[in-house]
């Protein structure tokens, strides 16, 4: 399926902070990009302009494409609770973001591509589809064969960040999707009221 394999700096200037993860290159260049760079003038967004970045925010964040992200949309109105919340919730809940929040890849492409490449195992079964939804009590493990992967193994060295719907079991290499993260507990920059709006159009 198609994902976007250009340069994540230029994408993080657009948005003016680091959706991607730690860039160096962004920490040196953080204004947007273009061939005036910062001293092109910017007149004030439109509505439909911030609403509109907004979205490609979050869909740059969670790696997903337009078809995908209105989907998802589309059961998050459906579902009971604030849509805004709800999509995210659906994005947290991803297989590959799950992964990436673990701690077993270092971005969340890198955990699309352990789930595609059979690297990743739910309740015991492998799981090849990166946008596969996770419900709570779900069990996420490194695959046996997997586990002296070098890529998995630097990759558990260096996390360092901790989620209180997520446990994890270093030796066993395998993690509990304990619940459904609450808003607040969704550490990601995005203000899904505008996605709302802009999709309610």
């Amino acid at each position: 399926m198609a994902r976007y394999t250009g340069p994540k700096t230029k994408i993080a200037r657009k948005f003016g902070e680091a959706i991607f993860g730690e860039d160096k290159s962004f920490e040196k260049r953080n204004y947007p990009p273009g061939q005036h760079g910062n001293n092109r003038r910017r007149g004030k967004k439109s509505e439909y302009a911030i609403q509109l970045m907004e979205k490609q925010k979050a869909k740059y964040t969670y790696g997903v494409l337009e078809r995908q992200f209105r989907n998802m949309f589309k059961k998050a109105t459906a579902a009971p609770g604030i849509t805004g919340t709800v999509l995210l919730q659906y994005c947290e809940s991803r297989l590959d973001n799950v992964v990436f929040r673990m701690g077993i890849a270092p971005s969340r492409q890198a955990a699309r591509q352990l789930v595609s490449h059979r690297h990743i195992t739910v309740n015991g079964e492998k799981v090849n589809i990166p946008s596969y939804q996770l419900k709570a009590g779900d069990v996420i493990a490194v695959r046996e064969k997997s586990k002296s992967l070098e890529a998995i193994q630097n990759s558990l060295n260096n996390a360092s960040s901790v989620y209180e719907w997520i446990s994890w079991n270093g030796e066993k290499m395998e993690g509990t999707y304990v619940s459904i993260p609450e808003r607040l507990q969704i550490p990601e920059n995005i203000n899904e009221q505008f996605i709302v709006e802009l999709y309610s159009k």
